[in-house]
């Protein structure tokens, strides 16, 4: 049975409508001067020209109130690298939700895989911290994808298919949820999976909510992992890539508009 209103355009007429999201994760880089003046390089760009996509800068924890504050008026969303699945507590170092939303954040990056592998952080965990998001009214960028020896044996899907399945919770819906593609062996190497790996995996996703959630075509699906102005258009140009996650590449103007505007 089909879950789409009749009344409701064609799918693929929803895709060509999606507009395309471009966010530049900071990860542990930049002080806060760094942090300023790269936000406001890119604001500047943005006020000269719309890229035809949704801008959103992730800078570290520290680094959030004083780019919020560039970045207040413009077309620009401020978003954060984690949050922690509870409001408040005893919880040395975390970050919750709600203060993210109190500094001015929009979006939340979860289970990133270097948050997975680095702090042991597993697929339920993941699908809790997106709930978190949810209930602060933060929409969740949520991070899948697969290591070198699980693409050498042939692991990819099912381990795609694993992650999208416990970490994407039930509350999710194309307005509050990103799905982020990262393959971890293409993280920060200089590596990136041919055209033809980056579609399977994608519209692998694509299926994998489609089948479970009414709006599925709908979500945003970005590419993450050594995306540069090399190769950023080739990638955008793939059916189910609906932006990218940026990392190294966001850190300088030049490189990070570049991207933006290979939409």
């Amino acid at each position: 049975m089909d879950m789409i209103n009749t009344d409701d355009p064609p799918n693929d007429l929803r895709v060509l409508a999606m507009r395309p999201l471009i966010a530049g994760n900071w990860k542990m880089n930049t002080l806060r001067a760094d942090a300023s003046a790269l936000a406001a390089g890119l604001v500047e760009q943005r006020a000269a020209i719309d890229p035809g996509c949704d801008i959103l800068i992730c800078p570290p924890f520290v680094s959030i109130r004083s780019v919020g504050e560039i970045v207040l008026g413009s077309p620009i969303k401020l978003g954060a690298q984690d949050c922690h699945v509870e409001v408040s507590g005893a919880h040395t170092g975390d970050v919750s939700a709600e203060m993210l939303v109190d500094a001015g954040c929009n979006f939340v990056i979860v289970g990133h895989s270097e948050r997975r592998t680095n702090h042991g952080e597993g697929d339920k965990l993941v699908g809790e911290k997106a709930k978190a998001a949810f209930i602060q009214s933060l929409s969740a960028i949520i991070c899948v994808g697969e290591s070198l020896d699980e693409r050498n044996e042939g692991k990819t899907l099912a381990v795609v298919e694993e992650q999208v399945s416990k970490s994407v919770p039930a509350e999710a819906t194309a307005e509050n949820t990103i799905v982020a593609y990262e393959p971890v062996w293409a993280i920060g190497t200089g590596l990136t999976p041919t055209i033809e790996q980056i579609s399977e995996v994608h519209d692998n996703i694509r299926s994998l909510l489609n089948s479970r959630f009414k709006d599925g075509e709908e979500f945003r699906l970005l590419y993450g992992g050594s995306m540069n102005p090399g190769n950023a258009g080739e990638i955008l140009a793939i059916k189910n890539v609906n932006g990218g996650l940026v990392g190294g590449a966001s850190l300088k103007v030049e490189d990070f508009w570049s991207i933006c505007t290979s939409v």
